[in-house]
Parts: structure tokens; C-alpha cells; sequence
């Protein structure tokens, strides 16, 4: 029986140190993974992170598009035209009268009679004959460079660009907020892992507990100290403590594979982790600190769309106001016969400017106007409740930490206790002051305050991350 006693002392220490310290064994084979290593992998292999980044490419340039509507635009416009067309027309001829000075007046006058009933007989004329004209179409061409800048367009190119602007912002920030869901997501699943593991090393040593008290129950049987009831308390214990590691052993080999899933590894992927990520002892809360929701990702997205809602309002307002742009251009035109000659090759240039102003839109704009308020205020109101509902989750978030906190405290003493009581049990068995059953319910008690105490680390930590996510500050 001292044999005993002295070894339950060296298994209890062991014990207590095997509760936190890698179980399963790692094999040399395994990768070893920090929580930092896990996070990094997580956000180089997760789809809805690469996914916000494009969206961010693609709003940065739908913004730098509309940009450009602040400067001219220049076209070149070129068309050929091929046609079978032709024709012919007929002038007809005539007398074309022959002009003479008049000394008097200093003028040149027809030379022509004018008669009492005012007819006009013609004394001297030059016969103008019937001429046919024909013409033909052939190959047309005509190119020319043109101009329109933009003067004012009530608002409309600014609006339009500053809402773009809000909308890469929101993309943005949408790639932080996927970001932290991602290490929120990592730390759960690392934490959850590491949960198992030690979980399985409670129930091994929980096991290896009542494997020792079976040998020295089976050699006080065998001598007359004990009866076979004794015995077979402890191996109901045993059948019970070997399905419990069935169970964990299970656990982890799924916990791993969502950790592997997560951050992007082959499912079959054995992992050595590192249980030193639960060293929370710097961690504290100081008291009566105020948290804040200002950093948060979905903070600064809801402040853009209530922006966005807004320009919106501008942009309808620029549909019904006047709109001034200036053009230039320049054009060249060759082709068509006349008479066999060519009847165009030449160019010219024009200028001038555009001018457009609404007069009567039987309501429209009152109506577009107030749906684009309407939209405004619903954006207004979605950014005020959801910032409520952050504010709320902030503190409901903080004070989960802060009882994580008590409840790690708690646990801790809970298996100093237990450990002694176990002991003092142990003790008392020995010299049969108590039966077995209060040496078996004793090392229950320690195995589940060990389990209450791997639970309470590992909540710890997802809750540390959680009021970090809350807060926006989580990185």
C-alpha cells in the first residue's frame, strides 16, 4: 500500500502537467503549427478573402472610370461609303442679257428696251445653251476628329465619382471584416483542437489512476484484503474511463481535420500544435475600461453606404438641373462626281456649345427626389440600429471575458482542491476509514475539474479574440 501512495503522488503531478501539454504524441512526421503559423495560412487559402479582393480591384477601377468624365473626350470618326448611284439632270438654256455703263449714273445697266406695256426687249444678249449634267457617287469618304468637354452637368460627374469612391471604400473594409471572421474562425478551430487533445490527456490519466488502483485492489483481493465487489467498482470505472479515451481520441482526429479544412490543409494532415498559445497569465481587464466600436470594419462600411445614399440624393437632383458641354471637331470629306469632276475634298472645323435645360417634368423630379431621401433615411436608420446592436455585442463581448477570466480562476482552485481531496481520499482508503466508492468518486471529481480547467483555458482565448473582433481591433 505505501508503494501505492507514493506512486499516486508522482501520477498526480504528472498528471497535472499532461493536462496541459500536447497529448496524442505528436509523431516526428507531424507539422507543427502555431496560431500565428494557423492564422496566416488561414488567410492565404480562404476563397471569400480573395474574393473581397477582387471586389476591391474592381470598385478601385469602376472609381478611377468615372474619374475621367472630368476630362475631354476625344473621338476620331471615319466612314467609307461605296455606292452604285448615279444619275444625270438638265439645265435648260437661255438668253443671258449683256450689261452696258451708263455714263450718267456711272452704273452698268442691261442693254435692254423697256416697251409701254412693260415688256423687256433685250438689244444685246448672249445665248446660255441646254446643258446634261451627270453625276456619280462611287466611293465616299469622310474622317474627322472630334471633342465634347463637360462644363457643368448639375453635379452628375462628381456624385457619380464620389459614390464610386464610398463603394472601393466599402470594399475595403469588407476585406478587413472577412479578415476577422477568418481569425475568429482559425482561433475556434486551433483552440477547439487543442481542447480535444488535452481532453484526451485527462481521460489517459484519469485511466492510468484507476489501472493502478486496479493492480493494487486485484493484489489486496488476492491476499484476503478486499473483496471482488471492490474489484469490479473499479473495472466498471475502467470500462467507462476506455470509452471516454475512444471518445477523445475521436474528437481530436475531427477537431484537426477542421483545423486543416480551415486553415487550408489536406484533411489527413497530422499536426503538432502548441499548447503554450494558452499562456493567458498576461492577459488582464482593467476595470471599468470603455470599449468602442468606432474601429470596426462594419462601422466604417455602414458610415459608406449611409454616404453613398446620400450622393445618390445629388445624383437624381443632377438629372433635372441645366447641363453645358462644349464641342470641337474637325472633318474631311472626298468623293462624289459631278460632270466628271470630283464635287468634295475638303475639310472644316466647327465649334460650339450645348445647352440643356429641364422645363416641365410633370413631377418626375419631386418624385425621384424624395424615393432617393427615402433611401437616405433607410440607410441613416439600418447604420443607428446596427450600431446599437455592435455596441451591444461589444459589451456582451466583454463581459464574456471577464467571466472566462473568473471561471479560469475558479477552475484552477477547483483542481488544486480536487487533487488534495483525491490524496486525502486516497489516505483514508488506505487505513479503511472510507470505503472505495470515496476514493472512485474522488478521482471523478478530479478528472472533471482537470476537463472543467482545459475548457476554461481554451473559452479564455476564443473569448479574448471575440472582444477583439467586437472592438475592431483584432489582427
Amino acid at each position: 500500500m505505501r508503494t501505492y501512495s507514493h506512486h499516486i503522488s508522482a501520477l498526480l503531478a504528472f498528471a497535472a502537467a499532461a493536462v496541459f501539454c500536447q497529448g496524442m504524441g505528436a509523431q516526428e512526421s507531424a507539422q507543427s503549427l502555431t496560431l500565428e503559423q494557423a492564422r496566416e495560412l488561414a488567410l492565404e487559402h480562404n476563397k471569400d478573402i480573395s474574393k473581397s479582393r477582387l471586389t476591391l480591384e474592381q470598385t478601385t477601377n469602376d472609381a478611377k472610370a468615372y474619374r475621367t468624365n472630368y476630362f475631354p473626350r476625344i473621338n476620331l470618326i471615319a466612314a467609307d461609303l461605296y455606292s452604285t448611284t448615279k444619275g444625270d439632270f438638265s439645265i435648260a438654256g437661255g438668253h443671258l442679257p449683256i450689261y452696258m455703263l451708263n455714263p450718267a449714273t456711272g452704273t452698268y445697266l442691261p442693254n435692254a428696251t423697256v416697251g409701254a406695256d412693260g415688256s423687256i426687249t433685250l438689244g444685246q444678249y448672249a445665248d446660255f445653251p441646254s446643258q446634261k449634267l451627270e453625276y456619280k457617287v462611287g466611293n465616299v469618304f469622310m474622317g474627322g476628329v472630334t471633342l465634347t468637354q463637360p462644363l457643368y452637368m448639375g453635379g452628375k460627374i462628381t456624385a457619380a465619382y464620389r459614390m464610386a469612391s464610398r463603394g472601393a471604400d466599402m470594399a475595403r473594409e469588407n476585406i478587413r471584416l472577412t479578415e476577422s471572421q477568418v481569425l475568429l474562425a482559425t482561433d475556434e478551430a486551433y483552440m477547439q483542437a487543442i481542447r480535444a487533445r488535452q481532453l484526451a490527456d485527462v481521460a489517459r490519466s484519469y485511466k492510468q489512476l484507476l489501472d493502478e488502483l486496479m493492480k493494487n485492489v486485484e493484489s489486496a483481493v488476492r491476499h484476503g484484503l478486499k473483496t471482488r465487489n471492490d474489484q469490479m467498482k473499479v473495472q466498471v470505472k475502467l470500462n467507462e474511463a476506455e470509452l471516454a479515451i475512444q471518445r477523445a481520441d475521436n474528437a481530436t482526429r475531427l477537431s484537426t481535420m477542421n483545423l486543416c479544412h480551415v486553415v487550408g490543409l489536406p484533411l489527413s494532415t497530422p499536426l503538432q500544435l502548441n499548447s503554450e498559445q494558452l499562456d493567458v497569465a498576461q492577459w488582464s481587464m482593467a476595470g471599468g475600461q470603455q470599449y468602442s466600436v468606432e474601429a470596426r470594419p462594419e462601422t466604417a462600411i455602414l458610415q459608406a453606404k449611409t454616404d453613398i445614399a446620400a450622393h445618390q440624393v445629388k445624383l437624381t437632383r443632377s438629372d433635372f438641373l441645366p447641363q453645358l458641354a462644349l464641342f470641337a471637331g474637325y472633318s474631311y470629306t472626298n468623293g462624289v462626281r459631278l460632270a466628271g469632276s470630283k464635287l468634295l475634298d475638303s475639310g472644316s472645323a466647327a465649334v460650339g456649345a450645348t445647352l440643356k435645360v429641364p422645363l416641365i417634368t410633370f413631377g418626375e423630379r419631386t418624385y425621384k427626389l424624395r424615393s432617393a431621401k427615402a433611401r437616405r433615411q433607410i440607410a441613416e436608420t439600418e447604420q443607428q440600429n446596427l450600431t446599437e446592436q455592435m455596441q451591444l455585442e461589444l459589451a456582451q463581448a466583454a463581459n464574456n471575458l471577464s467571466e472566462a477570466q473568473t471561471e479560469l480562476s475558479i477552475t484552477e482552485r477547483s483542481l488544486e482542491q480536487a487533487a488534495e481531496n483525491m490524496r486525502l481520499a486516497r489516505q483514508q482508503y488506505d487505513a479503511g476509514v472510507e470505503p472505495l466508492s470515496q476514493l472512485l468518486d474522488a478521482q471523478a471529481i478530479w478528472q472533471q475539474a482537470s476537463a472543467d480547467h482545459v475548457n476554461a483555458r481554451c473559452q479564455l482565448q476564443v473569448a479574448r479574440t471575440k472582444l477583439l473582433k467586437a472592438q475592431g481591433t483584432l489582427k
